[in-house]
């Protein structure tokens, strides 16, 4: 530790050696910095502040229809992304920065410098942004922001638009080749139901349940059959009976029980009227014999009509008439249904029955024609959603494009206008001033160093032995007269002085500029 202190003492008095090489430097350093201080050029800066509204009524009602675009992401990727080259020479022909451009270097060096000084700022979540620009011309600065926000304005969500027209124009590329494949698919459909026409049914059912329904189709038709034939043999029964009562009562019955429809129902329309006669004449009277004679001979003719068919009776029994009962002839009629229902009974069976042997037929080869067309139904069903889903999501790409370029889904409000700072933002002298007051204080201390490394002197006889390599054989010390005591006071106050009149002009200069810059506020 003595060592170091040593050392550093060494150090310093070495400096201390070369002071006035040093206060020399600081003052002429100061002079410089503070010429290029005073000399930078003040900027203004112009700003402005532009809210992007992205809570739009559009995108709660178009939920489920269209893909909701990512407006916040787009706002920020475009904040990020406005300061480019193409939008930086639309902006430099808009605010005329291009008027004093004569080459192409100048135009270059012009986009790097305004490349490098835009700035977009993003304010917290609340998509607020301010934009800035410094310049030395208030006017230049406040047409800078002035085409820059327009541009960002105008900017909004284009590349997202391309994006939708992209997407749309892979969609309708994909969905001609499913149209494609399903017109192939739909034409292997066709030949396959051409094929095998017979077995195809109307509610696509395979061979295994169209047997299946045809046996059951086959046993309620024989049932039914079963059932015709019980009905017709039991009408049958009863129209024999019904029969055999017919002739009995044909051979037992006087002629005037017996049912003659035709004459009875005349000899009834006769007695009706003679006994609306009867009441308004005699016995006497024409019309009143009339009538009775008129009955008499349809009693007659009943009479021999009855006895016809008794003859016919007793020759031929099963022969006789059937109109003389009512229950006959609609047993007739009935078993004449049943006959005819029978027999179409008996078709539908036979059908069946035939139907029934070609699907067993069909069945043996049922497997692969089963397999064949799951294939092809399966190859279709695939096509066909994806061809669905492809058109589902034309629509919704469509759709969001729409939506994207609505009004009211990204609102762009610009808060602030353009305006320019009265005051000179940059450079800030204050600041540069003590700045260079300290650079200088540094280099004059850093000359000194130098100095006193380059012209080493030594202090104490131990550092000048270890130094040399030589050993000390004794130190000599010197004792200043009054003379040279006083001569050593007088420099250190002319140092002291110089120092001192160095941080009173600085001082001095700093009142200077801060009473320039408030009679210039």
């Amino acid at each position: 530790m003595d060592e170091l202190i040593s050392q550093v003492i060494g150090i310093v008095r070495g400096m201390w050696k070369h002071r006035w090489l040093g206060l020399l430097v600081a003052w002429l350093v100061t002079i410089i910095g503070s010429v290029v201080v005073l000399s930078v050029p003040d900027k203004y800066e112009a700003t402005a502040r532009v809210f992007v509204d992205t809570q739009s009524i559009l995108k709660p009602l178009m939920a489920g229809l269209a893909v909701q675009p990512n407006v916040e992401q787009q706002i920020s990727m475009l904040s990020r992304t406005l300061i480019s080259r193409p939008n930086v020479e639309k902006l430099i022909r808009m605010a005329d920065l291009d008027l004093g451009n004569t080459s192409k270097k100048a135009q270059d060096a012009l986009i790097d410098h305004l490349t490098k000084s835009l700035e977009i700022k993003n304010i917290g979540r609340d998509n607020l942004y301010i934009l800035s620009y410094r310049d030395p011309s208030p006017e230049k600065a406040k047409k800078v922001i002035q085409s820059l926000v327009s541009i960002f304005v105008e900017s909004s969500l284009g590349d997202s638009r391309k994006d939708s027209d992209t997407a749309r124009k892979f969609i309708d590329d994909q969905i001609k080749v499913y149209i494609a494949k399903l017109e192939e698919a739909e034409s292997r459909l066709k030949e396959f139901k051409l094929r095998n026409i017979d077995i195809q049914t109307a509610d696509g059912q395979d061979l295994a349940g169209q047997l299946s329904a045809i046996s059951n189709q086959l046993r309620q038709a024989k049932l039914e059959l079963r059932e015709a034939e019980n009905a017709r043999d039991a009408a049958r029964k009863q129209l024999d009976v019904e029969r055999a009562l017919s002739t009995s009562n044909l051979m037992s019955e006087k002629p005037a029980n017996i049912a003659t429809p035709e004459i009875d129902a005349r000899i009834g329309a006769q007695m009706r009227i003679l006994d609306g006669l009867l009441p308004r004449f005699t016995e006497e009277h024409p019309d009143v014999i009339g009538a009775r004679r008129l009955i008499r001979e349809l009693e007659e003719v009943k009479r021999r009509e009855i006895e016809e068919l008794r003859k016919s009776a007793i020759g031929n029994p099963t022969s006789v008439a059937t109109n003389n009962s009512l229950a006959y002839q609609e047993l007739s009629r009935v078993m004449a249904t049943s006959e005819v229902q029978v027999a179409a009974l008996r078709a539908r069976v036979a059908e069946y029955e035939s139907r029934h042997a070609r699907a067993r037929e069909s069945m043996k080869t049922a497997p692969q024609i089963e397999a064949e067309f799951a294939q092809l139904n399966r190859d279709y069903d695939v096509n066909k959603k994806n061809y669905t889903d492809l058109v589902t999501r034309r629509e919704s790409a469509s759709m969001s494009g729409e939506l994207e370029s609505a009004s009211g889904v990204a609102d762009f409000r610009l808060i602030d206008p353009p305006r320019t700072s009265p005051q000179p933002v940059a450079p800030n002298r204050f600041l540069l001033m003590p700045l260079a007051l300290l650079a200088a204080l540094a280099a004059g201390l850093g000359i000194t160093f130098v100095v006193s490394q380059l012209r080493a002197v030594f202090f104490d006889g131990r550092a000048m032995s270890e130094s040399l390599g030589v050993p000390l054989l004794g130190v000599v010390n010197m004792v200043l007269g009054d003379d040279a005591t006083t001569r050593r006071k007088t420099e250190l106050k002319k140092f002291l002085l110089a120092t001192s009149g160095l941080l009173v002009v600085f001082g001095a200069g700093m009142a200077a500029l801060f009473l320039m810059s408030r009679q210039v506020g």
